[in-house]
């Protein structure tokens, strides 16, 4: 069977340290070409400054990674499944949910793949987590996602402008892990967003849900953590408590501790050449609509100016 010719748009910090090696590590993925205004590409593989350079002049392509900021998504993407070009989108799969159903929809139209990478679902301990909670009662859950933006988005102005989210752009994370191991549908009671004076986007999220069956989920976002860093989620259930640490790679259980090898990207794109094979899309916005009802509902709070 032929490789399937993957392009990759955008070429910072993600898609050099994740989509590049996990590319490389997938016999099924061919890497034709990259896209970048900002960037010199690859040895030894074709650049461009645009796609509409690359799909104009370059070589034949079969899909694209869209590893650009949020806000300038939709119209690469729109542009590719035109050409009849299968789409991974990097998380956030867009700047709205209106945009994402809409690529969602041409998509379906044209018969290409659209996948909405959650690449945190793909956590070693998120499969098994979800498993042993489909038996369970949910009591509480409470989830601490604490990193320092500094070490993290050094420098990147976009997270912090309209579309960008802000702490969302971690806490976004927890809430894919969230909404596929939990049985029940979530929905947002009241949220507290920390607003830098000088920026458009939270530094940090306090959050409350509940599941349909009334069980209360706290959530705790902040960026201004120094030191060890937190991505933890706690479900107290019936048969015991669950923990997610380490972003879901480390999983524990009443019956004992696993910890887990990294397999977020290379799992995405198994599954992003099985969609493709089998002339499917995967386009979930659950984690996205929570962030929307945190910005609907929220409370804005203004704290300290941020300065990077």
């Amino acid at each position: 069977m032929d490789p399937i010719h993957i392009a990759v748009v955008g070429l910072g910090k993600i898609a050099r340290d994740r989509h590049l090696p996990a590319i490389a590590g997938n016999a099924t993925f061919s890497l034709a070409a990259t896209v970048s205004p900002h960037d010199t590409g690859l040895d030894g593989i074709p650049h461009f400054a645009s796609l509409d350079e690359l799909l104009e002049q370059g070589p034949a392509i079969d899909a694209v990674s869209l590893c650009t900021p949020p806000q300038v998504r939709y119209d690469l993407a729109a542009q590719a499944l035109k050409r009849g070009v299968h789409v991974f989108l990097e998380k956030p799969p867009g700047a709205t949910l209106s945009e994402v159903v809409a690529l969602r929809d041409r998509a379906d139209k044209v018969g290409v793949s659209l996948f909405a990478a959650w690449h945190s679902r793909f956590a070693a301990g998120v499969a098994p987590a979800r498993t042993w909670l489909a038996e369970r009662t949910i009591e509480k859950v409470s989830i601490v996602w604490r990193e320092d933006v500094r070490v993290w988005h050094p420098g990147q102005a976009w997270i912090w402008e309209p579309g960008g989210l802000g702490v969302f752009d971690p806490g976004i994370n927890a809430l894919s892990i969230l909404t596929h191991i939990l049985p029940r549908p979530v929905f947002l009671t009241n949220a507290t967003l920390s607003i830098p004076a000088n920026r458009a986007a939270p530094i940090a999220a306090d959050m409350h849900f509940r599941d349909t069956a009334g069980a209360e989920i706290h959530m705790d976002l902040d960026w201004r953590q120094t030191g060890p860093q937190s991505w933890d989620i706690v479900v107290e259930t019936d048969a015991g408590t669950l923990k997610l640490s380490s972003g879901g790679a480390v999983l524990a259980l009443p019956s004992g501790t696993e910890h887990n090898e990294d397999l977020e990207y290379p799992g995405l794109y198994a599954r992003f050449a099985n969609l493709i094979r089998g002339g499917r899309s995967d386009v979930d916005i659950d984690p996205l609509r929570l962030v929307a009802d945190a910005f609907l509902r929220g409370r804005r709070v203004s704290v300290e100016p941020f300065i990077d």
